[in-house]
């Protein structure tokens, strides 16, 4: 038996629409589109005019990338962001605004420790918005995520796939897969895989150096040790099965970089990354 996870939300009075969380079980069919980055010239052989509207945003301070997605062949155009900050939420919404379209969800692929979302002050802005973090995250949304999840705007969808190890509610949201979804695909992936680097892993929890040092110098045993490492392991395996394993020219779209560089791609990565292209 197919099971469900939906939100409904009525745009306007005609035409109704429905916007749907759906398990990994379900499925949609979705017209031929063409994506062209509006940051690129990625496209796919389809000669119909793109579906998915797409902004790369950026606050230098935290040099965090915020990521504005709409369908733009939908009547209504639905929208959502992808980790606002809260010092440029002005400034998205305003954007939104400009383009037209009908922002319906602010979502979040982790926890940040190193900038404070904008998803709150949007909900006080935008009536009806809806925040959206993963359940690992533990932390509070008015919706939130699994493993195997999709978040609907109008016929085009972000799939939900774990990547804990920056925090252990990191997630990685990808656009959908086949023919007739956005090519080449999309990775949103947070602090999860960075270009040529990745997160930290010692935000929820101490490094490993800080533990030894404080385990050595009280004379304590080191399961400590073993726990971290055991995180460590995770985090690159998780890297390697749900980022890795996605399509060589799947473009990759991280929450920060400090060096100027604005998308990557999977088989750009797991050749070049410094980090995670090393073993344990």
């Amino acid at each position: 038996m197919l099971q469900l996870r939906f939100l409904q939300a009525s745009l306007s009075p005609k035409p109704h629409l429905t916007f749907n969380l759906i398990s990994s079980s379900g499925s949609l069919r979705i017209s031929q589109t063409k994506l062209r980055s509006q940051i690129g010239s990625y496209t796919t052989s389809s000669q119909q005019p793109s579906k998915l509207l797409f902004r790369q945003l950026f606050e230098k301070e935290s040099s965090t990338y915020t990521y504005l997605l709409a369908n733009a062949s939908h009547p209504e155009k639905p929208a959502l962001l992808v980790d606002p900050v809260d010092k440029t939420v002005d400034r998205d919404l305003a954007l939104v605004k400009d383009l037209g379209l009908k922002l319906i969800y602010a979502i979040n692929t982790h926890v940040h420790a190193d900038h404070v979302t904008g998803t709150g002050l949007i909900k006080t802005k935008v009536p009806g918005v809806k925040s959206i973090i993963s359940k690992a995250s533990d932390a509070k949304a008015d919706l939130v995520v699994e493993p195997g999840d999709k978040i609907c705007f109008g016929d085009l969808f972000l799939v939900v796939r774990a990547t804990p190890g920056h925090t252990l509610g990191c997630v990685t949201y990808v656009t959908g897969d086949g023919p007739s979804r956005p090519q080449p695909r999309m990775a949103f992936t947070g602090d999860a895989l960075l270009i040529r680097g990745c997160g930290r892993t010692d935000f929820q929890m101490k490094c490993i150096i800080d533990i030894v040092w404080e385990l050595v110098s009280h004379d304590i045993s080191c399961s400590g040790v073993a726990c971290c490492v055991e995180v460590h392991s995770n985090y690159i395996s998780q890297v390697h099965s749900q980022i890795f394993t996605l399509p060589k020219d799947t473009l990759v779209y991280p929450a920060h970089d400090y060096k100027g560089f604005t998308v990557s791609t999977v088989g750009e990565e797991m050749l070049f990354n410094a980090r995670l292209t090393k073993d344990e």
